[in-house]
């Protein structure tokens, strides 16, 4: 792109393209007329002196010299590339086009079409030129850009009418088209966020999950899980050396006797959740929610229940068999449940634990989990 910033006294532009047969890649280029003007003129005066010089010479003279030219012309246009033409070349040949009405004959360079073609392009930018506007609507800021992005990644139901009124409740008045121009392209249908779904089922999601602990003599043992999102609270665990379908099945029964069983459980895609164990909990009445291929953070709440049994308890211990990792996970589950605080509910404990004031004396530890931690409260409290 050619730039007249620094060309002073040229206030008009035109954009001529390069097309046709020519090979040369087509592109709009912005010329300065001025210029044009300048070397168009230089062009003219050396064209009227060479017709001058010539005109002076005899006819034959001429003749020859001009089969000649074009038999070099020739011998180029075979051997060489495509010749690079200026923009004054152009122009040139735009103005030839109307003075001359024979040009077609003495054109070698390029086909007749690619400077028709010259011409209407010079023409469209002109009046495109001539017929551009000053004003238009005010830009929309960019922090209204974003929080019009981030309603519609947010809030998948809503559509720009609710949208738009939705903002002009915190006073930025827009149209509909500037809504919808401003809307993330989706691939699928929208959806509410993993988020959204867990807190709108704490109450009737549970999870369950596995984990392995390895004993003294190097043995897999297997921890079974039931989680209820509410509270946080262990409901059920056991443990085996050798799962299947129907021993998890009857861990999920075991949980919720006389008909207690939620709507909703959330695991992953292990293929001991399947064929026995789905049609038992299917027969509970029990809808189940299944994870995303390789996506552990789609249960996250079990997953860090897991976490926090390895960090707080198991990291710490030997197990030597499985009366021994079940006597264990006993302890810790009591401590979890009445004395150990979550941030995520405003800590406290899944059982919830009042807060003992000073006037109930000194405070005295107590251990839990064998020592490895202590519940702090009053005196008299304890």
């Amino acid at each position: 792109m050619i730039t007249t910033e620094s060309w002073k006294g040229c206030s008009v532009y035109t954009d001529l393209a390069v097309g046709g047969h020519n090979p040369i890649r087509p592109e709009i280029i912005r010329v300065s007329l001025g210029e044009m003007e300048w070397a168009l003129m230089g062009e003219m005066v050396s064209g009227l002196c060479r017709l001058v010089v010539s005109a002076l010479r005899s006819k034959r003279d001429l003749v020859l010299e001009n089969a000649a030219l074009r038999h070099q012309l020739m011998v180029l246009q075979r051997q060489s590339k495509a010749p690079r033409i200026k923009n004054r070349d152009r122009l040139f040949w735009i103005t030839l086009l109307r003075l001359w009405p024979d040009w077609r004959g003495a054109l070698s360079l390029v086909q007749p079409a690619t400077v028709v073609r010259w011409h209407r392009k010079g023409f469209r930018a002109y009046w495109r030129w001539k017929s551009r506007t000053n004003g238009g609507r005010p830009r929309i800021d960019r922090e209204v850009r974003e929080l019009i992005r981030d309603m519609w990644t947010s809030n998948p139901t809503w559509g720009k009418l609710r949208i738009r009124a939705e903002l002009a409740k915190i006073g930025i008045e827009v149209s509909d088209s500037t809504v919808l121009r401003y809307r993330p392209r989706r691939a699928k249908p929208p959806s509410q966020t993993w988020r959204s779904f867990l807190e709108n089922h704490l109450t009737d999601l549970v999870a369950i999950d596995f984990f392995v602990v390895p004993t003294v003599t190097f043995r897999v043992l297997y921890v079974f899980l039931v989680m209820s999102h509410d509270r946080r609270r262990i409901l059920h665990f056991n443990v085996t050396a050798s799962p299947s379908a129907r021993w998890t099945a009857q861990q999920v029964v075991e949980a919720f006797p006389y008909e207690s069983s939620p709507r909703f459980l959330l695991h992953d895609r292990d293929s001991i959740f399947a064929n026995s164990f789905a049609r038992r909990v299917g027969s509970m009445g029990i809808e189940e929610v299944i994870t995303a291929p390789g996506s552990p953070w789609q249960n996250p709440f079990c997953e860090r229940l897991i976490g926090s049994i390895r960090r707080d308890c198991l990291d710490h211990v030997i197990v030597l068999s499985e009366r021994h990792l079940l006597r264990v996970l006993r302890s810790y589950a009591s401590y979890y449940h009445a004395s150990r605080t979550h941030r995520s509910l405003d800590h406290d404990c899944p059982e919830p634990r009042p807060i003992e004031p000073a006037d109930m004396g000194k405070v005295v530890a107590q251990p839990q989990v064998g020592g490895l931690h202590h519940r702090y409260g009053r005196q008299l409290a304890a």
